[in-house]
């Protein structure tokens, strides 16, 4: 089968998407498959050759990618495309896309978890993974996504939607609640997050994730564990426990640097099986109302009492070989090519029935 794995693109979450496009490319042709890495942003401008001739090139034009403990310098990628031009889309990018049976959509945050490539992809009639151009978007607003929970019953904690300017931080800082999360609506990765517990980290949290966008969520922040549960066709896969360092959050680096920075994650996570098929249950519910398909992950936080809290959905979630979707299906004994050729079967079955 011929896949284009699309990833990298121009968003802050550029350096895990590079990470997940090349694993997803590597996995799928050790099965067998014509697979090729294109750069959603920088295009095949350095491919040379008919445009067919793509699925041929060595290694799938993959090349080396890895996670910075910084997020990406998108002034520089953008000064090192030839094509200086307004488009996020490199060149021959959609057109590579419609010489595949199938676009694998390795992308993280904005034109990827947006829906916005979703509809490209749709009115060319190319089929490509996950979910929908509606569901994409909706679950990548977080203030629309909380009023998704509200409507199907899904818990999670107070919350307010704000637009601010730099004029408004001062008055904000004193108006609102303590301790809570800030969150950019788009925003993704832990980027766009910040948790102060001060009127000081506020003032700071304010100005840190204004660079992201002025639409922000301000959540209260709930204590307790912090588990997601991946969704896989039409079932939820075993919760994971994430267990930041000492004494810090789940951060970018947290996220995805090993050793003392990196967060542990524990799968299948210690919790009881009521926990489990009530998250798992909770998980499903968010998945359908919001119109997903084929794979998603949502995260929640299980207070004290046992009680979980929903926080967000993700549609295209991490999937590098240490990723959380990954690790939940090798519980289940599926390996991580075959976890990737499942998300393809699966999203070719759905464009099918569609």
């Amino acid at each position: 089968m011929k896949i284009v794995v699309l990833g990298g693109g121009i968003s802050a979450e550029r350096h895990v998407s590079l990470v997940t496009a090349t694993s997803v490319c590597r996995a799928l042709r050790s099965l067998g498959h014509q697979a090729v890495f294109v750069d959603m942003y920088l295009g095949l401008e350095h491919f040379d050759g008919p445009l067919e001739a793509v699925f041929e090139a060595p290694d799938g034009l993959c090349g080396s990618a890895a996670i910075e403990t910084a997020a990406p310098d998108l002034a520089a990628v953008r000064a090192s495309r030839q094509d200086q031009g307004p488009s996020r889309l490199g060149k021959n990018v959609l057109a590579v896309c419609t010489l595949a049976d199938c676009v694998f959509l390795g992308l993280h945050g904005a034109d990827g978890e947006d829906g916005k490539i979703q509809a490209a992809l749709d009115l060319l009639g190319v089929p490509y993974t996950g979910s929908d151009m509606l569901g994409s978007a909706m679950a990548m607003d977080k203030a629309v996504a909380k009023r998704i929970m509200a409507g199907c019953g899904v818990p999670t904690p107070a919350w307010q939607e704000l637009s601010y300017g730099p004029e408004d931080i001062p008055r904000l800082t004193q108006e609102l609640p303590l301790p809570c999360a800030v969150k950019a609506v788009n925003g993704g990765s832990s980027l766009g997050v910040a948790l102060p517990e001060t009127r000081e980290e506020l003032e700071q949290a304010l100005r840190e994730v204004l660079p992201y966008g002025d639409r922000i969520v301000v959540e209260e922040k709930i204590r307790g564990r912090e588990l997601t549960v991946p969704v896989l066709g039409d079932r939820a896969l075993s919760a994971i426990e994430i267990v930041p360092p000492e004494g810090k959050s789940f951060d970018y680096v947290a996220k995805y640097q090993s050793g003392s920075q990196g967060a542990r994650e524990i799968c299948p996570a210690p919790i009881t099986a009521r926990e489990q098929a009530l998250l798992g249950d909770l998980a499903l519910k968010l998945h359908r109302a919001l119109g997903l398909a084929v794979y998603s992950r949502t995260d929640f936080i299980l207070d004290s009492q046992g009680r979980p809290w929903c926080l967000e959905v993700n549609t295209l979630p991490g999937m590098t070989p240490n990723s959380l979707i990954p690790k939940a299906a090798a519980v289940e004994g599926m390996s991580y090519p075959a976890l990737c050729q499942e998300i393809v079967r699966l999203s070719l079955n759905k464009k099918a029935v569609c």
